[in-house]
């Protein structure tokens, strides 16, 4: 199983996102593919996404029983504890403290 979350994309990356996987939602899609093609996928999500973020998860012989890749500025950020991958959050960005996203 693969799940692709795409926010602010261009509507071009979305639509090859479409050929592969099926969109369940607005940017969000899911399906199940081999390796090679999930990877793929990724490449060209983070050649296509622009100013936009994205999120992949799929299943996987892990502890948590699956894995996940992020992509562009966003507020939850991956970390490993452990040997498991968690989601840290960002502060939010105050007025005069830029983006929050630490120069990304």
């Amino acid at each position: 199983m693969l799940a692709i979350v795409v926010e602010n994309v261009p509507p071009r990356l979305r639509g090859r996102l479409a050929i592969w996987l099926l969109e369940v939602r607005a940017g969000v899609y899911v399906g199940n593919v081999s390796r090679r093609i999930r990877e793929m996928l990724w490449d060209t999500v983070i050649k296509g996404a622009g100013a936009g973020n994205a999120v992949m998860a799929w299943s996987t012989n892990t502890e948590s029983g699956f894995d996940f890749l992020t992509w562009g500025p966003n507020r939850r950020e991956p970390v490993e504890m452990d040997g498991i991958k968690l989601v840290s959050f960002l502060p939010e960005a105050g007025p005069g403290q830029g983006d929050g996203f630490g120069g990304l």
